[in-house]
């Protein structure tokens, strides 16, 4: 496969979504992920090859489950010999008393939103050790640095993906590998759509811009960073209206 390869995960609605057609756009062949939206997943793949120099193939499963991810990149490898940029994206959130919140609740956010960073990482990093090059982009949080009430698992998800971001940084720089995280604010997805209408004007009220960032804003953003000069790594960088 000629063209430069992306992975992105939870690729069906939201960020993932706008990532996936800017990257298809910018003439990546285009590997997306989800975990259960497979007919909005499917309708991603249809509007990447609706422009007929759209590439785009489907690795559907869960991203917090190891065996799956294995597969996925057992998938993947049939296509293209490495990845040039994986960019973890999926995450579910979790809002609640931490009192209330059972052991699965729990395992079900750290293992969507942390575990699959480090499964994915764990299966993209080999062959870009071998060629020496490769982009890791983890989509993080505000929260992973503030914290957040009623989000305690979130929150320490978002840090995890903070500290792996760091720590992985500093090992694959050698090998000319740059790992960066993006602590992305109030964005108007699905995910921040479940807000009632006084939530998301005292949310507007804290933000200095006066309103959520938009998906296609922090695709764009994901863009810049994945392709920024290679001295950058290590670094986990905002996008948050200043918040």
């Amino acid at each position: 496969m000629l063209r430069k390869t992306v992975l992105i995960t939870g690729a069906s609605r939201g960020i993932g979504r706008s990532t996936a057609l800017l990257f298809a756009s910018k003439g990546y062949h285009v590997f997306i992920n989800c975990s259960t939206s497979i007919e909005e997943l499917e309708k991603v793949k249809a509007q990447i090859e609706s422009d007929r120099n759209g590439s785009c193939t489907l690795v559907p499963g869960d991203v917090g489950n190891p065996g799956i991810v294995r597969q996925i990149f057992q998938t993947i490898y049939q296509e293209c010999q490495s990845l040039d940029v994986l960019i973890n994206n999926a995450g579910i959130a979790h809002i609640g008393l931490l009192c209330d919140m059972s052991d699965e609740e729990w395992n079900h956010v750290i293992q969507t939103n942390l575990s699959s960073v480090f499964y994915c990482c764990r299966e993209a990093v080999p062959p870009m050790l071998s060629k020496k090059s490769g982009r890791i982009l983890n989509i993080s949080s505000i929260w992973g640095t503030t914290g957040a009430s009623c989000e305690a698992a979130y929150s320490a998800s978002k840090s995890g993906i903070n500290g792996l971001t760091r720590a992985l940084a500093k090992e694959l720089a050698p090998s000319n590998i740059q790992v960066n995280a993006v602590a992305c604010g109030v964005i108007d997805t699905d995910m921040n759509r479940q807000l009632t209408p006084e939530e998301r004007e005292a949310l507007e009220y804290d933000i200095p811009m006066g309103r959520f960032g938009s998906c296609e804003e922090t695709a764009s953003f994901i863009w810049n960073i994945a392709d920024a000069p290679a001295y950058v790594t290590g670094q986990v960088i905002g996008i948050d209206g200043g918040f």
